[in-house]
């Protein structure tokens, strides 16, 4: 009797135990790599039970939804294989050993912002710079403000969210422990911006931090945040991060987002988005870093005449995986939304885009844009395109479109000829096609310096 028909045999008396096909072995031993994810929590008493029964319902969903695969529509062209293989376990503590010069290189030079700084997903006091702030606006660490003042957020922590996009949602949710609250009171206006920055640094065995924050504005607040991911040195870890973004009737926000992870890291970001009556949010999000990366953003309409202006660049090169998801959903009439991301992918680079614009049958005089542009600079480089319109209203204004094209020869024989290498001739035409996005940031600091790293990976970048 053969060794694999053994296993099929039970003990006298005992029924049974069919063995696992090596698909179902796969599956299990998959899942089984996100179980450390999901710690088991033993209750401190110290934190509210309406947060306890956020985490415990977050995790019975993270169980039921198990792992996507690539028949899930949204997971089609982002494979997890990779991601399960690092054998993650959750940063169960903070790091306090950083000091504010240990962090000074990893600082936009002349920036005059506010700061809260994560750690490994925790806030760090000592790090961040919270002097000066206006009346009316709490900055600061989610665990200090669920510890000592719950009740600011127990009306809205969880409440744009809900029950998230996928798995990686419910996980963070489940394990909802630190991270930033920004909420600013009816009619404040921030005199600077809001720099979060992400600091992950390498630990023993490879962690996952999974930080949480809350922004709310009150009615006519305006406030500019500045959203950045950073690493010292190039350990392998994983972010999963989820930030909800609450803005009130006729508020605004700008939200810049860079993601600049260590080149071994493993990105996932939700960006979950509710819109109240003639709010305006801006957001320009910048996806260069890591292995493996994926932003969802996520946008609900709750009030008329709200404007959603959403831009993006990302640059994928060997070894790199960058994927952007959009869900922009127009439920009532008179909003407007525009779409417009541009990727640069080369040597064996792979990226995606998948952006959705869903106009309800009331949704009328709806606004929507969507573009999606991309330059492949090698023939080994991939690039997974899928704007998509879907509209059940008839009085709307809604386009989209998508290209993907090469660097023209004639352009850059045209450079080579003035005189100029062809590694600077790349950067410079690269550069002009991305200079719309980078451009847009506004914040010139910020400019400069994702200006600099994208010159500098496609000057020399492998074709």
């Amino acid at each position: 009797m053969t060794a694999a028909a053994l296993n099929t045999q039970a003990p006298t008396g005992k029924a049974a135990t069919p063995a696992l096909t090596p698909a179902q072995t796969s599956a299990h031993t998959q899942a089984q790599a996100l179980d450390g994810w999901l710690p088991e929590r033993a209750t401190d008493g110290q934190d509210p039970a309406w947060v306890e029964t956020l985490r415990s319902a977050a995790a019975e969903r993270a169980r039921a939804l198990g792992l996507p695969t690539r028949k899930n529509e949204g997971w089609r062209y982002t494979g997890l294989q990779a991601l399960l293989q690092q054998g993650f376990a959750p940063v169960s503590e903070a790091l306090e050993a950083l000091q504010p010069e240990d962090i000074e290189d990893l600082l936009l030079p002349d920036l005059d912002a506010y700061r809260v700084v994560m750690v490994n997903g925790y806030f760090a006091p000592a790090l961040s710079a919270l002097d000066g702030l206006p009346n009316g606006v709490v900055l600061g660490g989610l665990h200090t403000t669920l510890t000592e003042t719950p009740d600011l957020l127990a009306d809205s922590l969880g409440e744009v969210a809900g029950d998230g996009a996928h798995l990686f949602s419910a996980l963070n949710t489940a394990t909802l422990s630190d991270g930033m609250v920004l909420l600013a009171e009816r009619g404040v206006l921030l005199d600077k911006p809001v720099e979060l920055l992400h600091l992950s640094v390498g630990t023993e065995s490879p962690g996952v931090a999974q930080p949480r924050h809350l922004v709310r504005l009150g009615e006519g607040a305006r406030g500019t945040l500045i959203e950045r991911y950073a690493s010292l040195g190039d350990a392998t870890y994983c972010n999963n991060a989820l930030i909800e973004l609450d803005l009130g009737h006729d508020s605004v926000l700008e939200h810049r987002r860079l993601q600049l992870e260590s080149p071994n890291a493993f990105h996932v970001s939700g960006v979950y988005l509710r819109q109240g009556t003639s709010s305006r949010y801006d957001a320009i999000n910048i996806g260069l870093g890591g292995r493996w990366a994926r932003t969802d953003i996520i946008t609900r309409f709750a009030g008329e005449h709200a404007e959603c202006d959403l831009q993006g660049l990302y640059l994928a090169g060997d070894g790199q995986l960058i994927d952007y998801h959009l869900d922009v959903r127009h439920a009532l009439p008179h909003c407007s939304s525009r779409e417009n991301f541009k990727g640069i992918v080369h040597g064996k680079g792979k990226a995606v885009f998948d952006g959705l614009v869903y106009v309800a049958r009331d949704a009328q005089q709806t606004d929507a844009a969507m573009s999606n542009r991309n330059l492949l600079l090698s023939q080994n480089a991939e690039i997974d395109t899928k704007p998509q319109l879907e509209i059940y209203a008839d009085d709307v204004k809604c386009s989209h479109g998508t290209t993907v094209g090469q660097i023209e020869p004639e352009m850059l024989f045209y450079l080579r000829s003035r005189g100029i290498a062809e590694g600077l001739a790349r950067r410079m035409l690269c550069l002009g096609f991305a200079g719309e996005i980078i451009g847009a940031l506004g914040i010139e600091p910020l400019a400069e310096h994702v200006s600099e790293v994208v010159g500098q990976r496609l000057e020399h970048a492998p074709l």
